[in-house]
């Protein structure tokens, strides 16, 4: 990389520590760089990253044939080598048109009282006096959504142990082993590789069961029809060339861990601002109060911008990342083929030139305007934009609202009065540093 660069080779270990402890603080001091800036990461090496609407639409509009995906990439123990994540050029190209199709908005926004089930479940206890422990219960309801949304399973001892086996494996890409290639070794079929090899063997035999089960049309297999499964299973890309049975697992297994993991840290966040701002809770009561199905709780436009402004504030992934095949200028800076070039949505997202009062949680400024998608990028963008980025944003309303139908929450007062809790790297997404409690008022 050639330009005007800066780079001291001193600080290179704790400028790369400090990002991978405290992401959105490592960048968000970016956050008013006009120029890029240079940073180490593990097993990649110098990645040259941008926080300026200009050079994030250098990166984003690249040509799709100039840009891959940059490996090795820490996730892939969980999701396998051929998901989509990982997949670059023309295989890219062509496992992306077999997906997509299960993923368009109006097909997602079909599951919407799925995804309002699955909340319900989960709150159906919470009485008056009672804590909310607002992590564990957005995990529990993204989990749900996807075993029930993509799979199609309707057996609830079935769903428990999809979500048991998918926790497990979760637990056991610890940071350490996601980021350091040499750990990954096993003694006498012990140790933390053995563990997640194993728990990744006991998905890959329930998706394999499922697969089977719903190629023969088994009707006592507890799932039902027109999931995302079934979409998959039968499309085609323009060849009419299906996904293979190793291919599958790893697309189904990305769905189910990686989908899950940024929905459960987006619904988290969303909560904790919600009820941290009484205005803005009151305002989204007095907006539900004329939404009476989940479709319409889907399309309300304030509870849109909530989410919109809590993806603005907290990118589960924190970074979008390219490895150049050739040349590329990059906000002023000449790149070369091999090199590796990003956004980091954390200083993007509070870029002062591109955002007014960037600091404060502030719905209306999606209701005002529509950012473009080099300002604000929360899904990634150009040909590699998240593909589930619709069924998410509904994902995540619907599960809002009917918590807030259903009861009354309010922020302990002790909580009110402490600084938000950091964004830290915990497995595929980053999460609050600290556990968010709500208190029960009342049931509605």
């Amino acid at each position: 990389m050639t330009g005007s660069v800066g780079w001291s080779a001193a600080s290179a270990v704790a400028r790369a520590a400090w990002a991978g402890i405290d992401p959105e603080g490592f960048f968000r001091r970016h956050a008013s760089d006009a120029e890029p800036f240079l940073l180490k990461l593990p097993g990649l090496g110098e990645a040259l990253f941008v926080s300026t609407v200009d050079g994030a639409r250098d990166i984003l509009t690249a040509p799709a044939a100039l840009c891959r995906a940059p490996l090795p990439n820490p996730i892939e123990p969980v999701v396998g080598q051929n998901s989509l994540i990982l997949l670059s050029g023309e295989v890219h190209r062509r496992t992306r048109s077999i997906l997509m199709p299960a993923f368009g908005g109006e097909r997602m926004r079909s599951y919407v009282d799925v995804i309002a089930d699955a909340t319900n479940d989960e709150i159906a206890t919470l009485r008056p006096g009672d804590q909310l422990v607002v992590r564990d219960a957005a995990q529990a309801i993204t989990l749900d959504v996807v075993i029930r949304v993509v799979f199609g399973v309707t057996d609830r001892a079935r769903r428990a142990e999809y979500a048991r086996v998918t926790r497990e494996l979760m637990r056991s890409g610890s940071a350490p082993l996601m980021l350091v290639p040499w750990l990954r070794r096993e003694v006498a079929g012990r140790g933390p590789w053995a563990r997640l090899v194993g728990f990744r063997a006991q998905l890959d035999r329930l998706l394999s069961e499922q697969i089977e089960q719903r190629r023969a049309g088994d009707e006592h297999s507890g799932q039902r029809g027109g999931d995302v499964m079934e979409l998959i299973l039968t499309a085609t890309d323009e060849d009419g060339n299906t996904l293979g049975d190793d291919a599958l697992r790893d697309q189904l297994r990305t769905m189910l861990a990686a989908g899950h993991e940024t929905s459960s840290t987006s619904l988290a966040w969303a909560l904790y601002h919600i009820h941290r701002d009484e205005d803005i809770r009151s305002r989204l009561v007095g907006e539900l109060a004329h939404a009476a199905t989940p479709q319409e709780i889907a399309a309300l436009p304030y509870l849109g911008a909530v989410i919109q402004e809590t993806l603005r504030m907290h990118p589960t992934v924190p970074i979008v990342l390219r490895r150049l095949t050739g040349p590329l200028t990059v906000a002023g800076v000449a790149c070369s083929a091999g090199d590796i070039v990003g956004i980091a949505l954390p200083a993007l997202h509070f870029n002062p030139d591109a955002w007014r009062n960037p600091e404060s949680f502030d719905p209306e400024r999606f209701l005002n305007g529509r950012p473009s998608p080099f300002q604000y990028a929360p899904f990634g963008g150009g040909h590699r934009r998240c593909i589930g980025a619709a069924f998410a944003q509904t994902e995540l309303a619907v599960a809002i609202g009917t918590v807030m139908n259903t009861v009354e929450l309010r922020a302990p007062a002790r909580e009110r009065r402490r600084k938000p809790p950091r964004a830290v790297t915990r497995g595929i997404a980053t999460k609050p540093s600290r556990e968010i409690l709500l208190d029960v008022i009342a049931r509605r």
